[in-house]
């Protein structure tokens, strides 16, 4: 069972930036299509970014430009940029690990939350 566990969360004034990591118990950054999620309190839970094995990133209209995913195969670990923050920013984000064939084989982190407000 794959372990996700994400940190870098906190309080940020708006216009502030945040890095968010997520670090993987195993390689899985070759296979797995690795994203951040995030849920809002009342709201579903969203796709921020994503990225793939072939480094092809997806991002959400709402971070276009202010947000940047990464990662580091060599330590298991992704990370989320997040600059130019808003207070619609707000919310717990979630590490994801998707296998791309297998829609099944799916991981989640426990979540850390980011708040953005003055």
């Amino acid at each position: 069972q794959v372990q996700l566990v994400e940190s870098g969360g906190g309080l940020v004034q708006p216009g502030g930036s945040l890095r968010l990591s997520c670090t993987a118990s195993e390689s899985i950054f070759s296979i797995y299509i690795m994203g951040w999620y995030r849920q809002a309190p009342g709201k579903q839970r969203e796709l921020v970014a994503s990225i793939t094995r072939g480094d092809s990133t997806n991002y959400a209209n709402s971070v276009k430009g202010r947000f940047t995913i990464s990662r580091d195969n060599t330590k298991n670990t992704m990370y989320l940029q997040m600059n130019s923050l808003k207070p619609e920013d707000t919310a717990i984000y979630y590490c994801n690990a998707q296998h791309p064939s297998f829609s099944s084989s799916r991981f989640w982190g426990q979540g850390t939350q980011v708040t953005v407000s003055s």
